[in-house]
């Protein structure tokens, strides 16, 4: 059976469908008092909403006799996909991106052909144990600046210069295809199904290989042309320490990557250690990484308090492969977010969300559900 379409909804028919996606399932009251409708205009709204399968009524009556309201969830996949340096993570998710199975397969090489084969592989599989429901689209995350929702412009880590993966994954899949900034997707993924839903704004940081920072505002991802370069971590956060690459002193880059918090302990200890033993060291009571950690810490505090005072967000949420470093270093990141902020503020709400590469791919799948959902170039929504 085919699965119910979203388009062409829009107006109060599509408000209403948004509605019961992300906060769902919800009565007719609950409904109609968030979104502002009388009683007969949401019956009005969702009848052909019913009648299409769309919406389905779920769970026991409601004191009016009726049953609350929810959306199709199985009746649709989406497949997710991370692209790191040396592997493919994906995962395949529902309309609501609960994750139902994921799989892995490492990169011979970054290639463009051989990673739009391992990607595609992966779909395959998905989609075999998709148990009837067809997949709709995938959506694709990479570490980089990606333009139109397809192509690639730059991904230091791939080593690649413009290239369409978009339409080369749709191609390979003959599905609807999506790939947009690994951060940006993350922060979607917050803001319909996640850490920060029902704010109206929020910020993700975001600590591992780079920084990443995205930003939403009313309710909308802010996502402009220079999204996906990673700005953020060219800002100075101590007037003297380690250099970056770019020869900045002192930024976020130097001091809050997991390459950067490397280097500064085996410095330190004088031989080789790897970012997990460092924040071990650290929680043990070695003094060397302890001091390493304080420091790194302190400085993530700054960059949270210069986000918050900047743009003045409802919540901050900390997340990377490498956040780690904020529930090690905790005391030390709040003291510098203390310090940093003018005492009439409220304090800032600090969300550390621990996620591995299986996240980052459901991600990538709730952009294709946007995408799916609003249509292109809709994500603001």
């Amino acid at each position: 059976m085919r699965a119910p379409q979203w388009s062409p909804l829009e107006g109060s028919s599509l408000s209403v469908a948004l509605e019961v996606l992300r906060r769902g399932p919800l009565s007719r009251s609950e409904l109609a008092r968030r979104l502002g409708l009388s009683r007969g205009s949401l019956t009005r709204l969702a009848r052909p909403l019913l009648e299409s399968g769309l919406l389905v009524e779920s769970g026991g009556p409601e004191a009016s006799g009726s049953r609350p309201l929810d959306v199709a969830v199985d009746q649709h996949r989406f497949v997710g996909v991370k692209v790191t340096a040396d592997a493919v993570h994906a995962v395949a998710t529902d309309l609501r991106a609960r994750t139902l199975s994921g799989a892995e397969v490492p990169l011979a090489g970054t290639s463009p052909r051989e990673v739009v084969d391992a990607v595609g592989d992966l779909v395959d599989l998905l989609r075999a144990d998709a148990a009837g429901a067809p997949v709709a689209a995938v959506g694709v995350g990479v570490g980089g600046l990606v333009e139109g929702l397809g192509r690639v412009r730059s991904a230091r880590y791939l080593r690649w210069e413009d290239v369409d993966l978009g339409s080369l994954l749709g191609e390979r899949t003959g599905l609807p295809v999506v790939v947009d900034n690994d951060v940006l997707s993350l922060a979607r993924a917050e803001q319909w199904f996640g850490a920060a839903r029902g704010c109206d704004s929020f910020a993700v940081l975001t600590i591992g290989e780079g920084i990443g920072y995205a930003l939403v505002v009313h309710d909308r991802v802010v996502a402009g042309p220079d999204a996906g370069i990673g700005l953020l971590g060219h800002v100075p956060l101590a007037a003297s320490g380690p250099t970056c690459p770019l020869g900045h002193v002192g930024c976020a880059d130097a001091l809050l990557t997991v390459d950067a918090v490397e280097a500064r302990a085996s410095v330190a200890l004088r031989r080789p250690v790897p970012y997990a033993e460092v924040l071990r060291l650290a929680s043990a009571g070695d003094p060397a990484a302890g001091r390493v950690v304080e420091d790194s810490a302190r400085a993530l505090g700054r960059l949270v308090a210069l986000v918050a005072n900047t743009t003045m967000p409802e919540k901050v949420v900390l997340s990377g492969d490498g956040v780690a470093l904020a529930e090690v270093g905790r005391p030390a990141l709040d003291a510098a977010v203390a310090a940093d902020r003018d005492p009439r503020a409220r304090a800032v709400d600090v969300d550390v969300q621990a996620v591995g590469f299986a996240e980052w791919a459901r991600g990538a799948a709730v952009t294709a559900i946007q995408t799916f959902v609003l249509g292109p170039g809709m994500h603001h929504s």
